[in-house]
């Protein structure tokens, strides 16, 4: 399975989720953390708080339109595993994000621009299971 190396598109991705994150710190003080976002949407406490979370996550489902209405074309997505893997791998990233106290946006975007030391331990950690998981799915495993 070949990566393809897009640096345009990622680094205007980046930009984006900076950007968009610099917003909300400024605008609500709030980290842009995704999975802390989607969790407060689903266990809202507050209706407040419901009300942007339940913004962003229509906004991040939103996007692709916004990126047909001006090039013309959907963002071509190819994901290589079936609906089964993705739910499983979506459990466990959920699990990750449980047991790390956030996920990489919040952590990696939010918590490494603070010098938050839980942050400077978690994102490494991060790196390292994802560098693990790909040698073992395509070196062990052979997908």
């Amino acid at each position: 399975m070949e990566t393809v190396f897009t640096p345009f598109a990622s680094f205007g991705g980046g930009l984006a989720i900076g950007f968009g994150a610099v917003l909300l710190m400024l605008g609500l003080g709030r980290i842009f953390g995704a999975t802390g976002i989607m969790s407060g949407a689903l266990f809202f406490e507050n209706r407040d708080e419901l009300s942007w979370r339940l913004a962003l996550i229509a906004g991040m489902i939103l996007a692709p339109l916004a990126i047909f209405a001006v090039t013309g074309t959907m963002p071509a997505v190819n994901v290589p595993v079936s609906p089964a893997m993705i739910a499983i791998g979506g459990v466990i990233v959920g699990l990750g994000a449980s047991l790390g106290s956030g996920c990489t946006s919040g952590h990696g975007v939010c918590g490494l621009s603070r010098l938050s030391i839980r942050s400077i331990v978690a994102v490494p950690t991060f790196m390292a299971t994802a560098a693990i998981t790909v040698f073992i799915v395509r070196h062990v495993f052979g997908a």
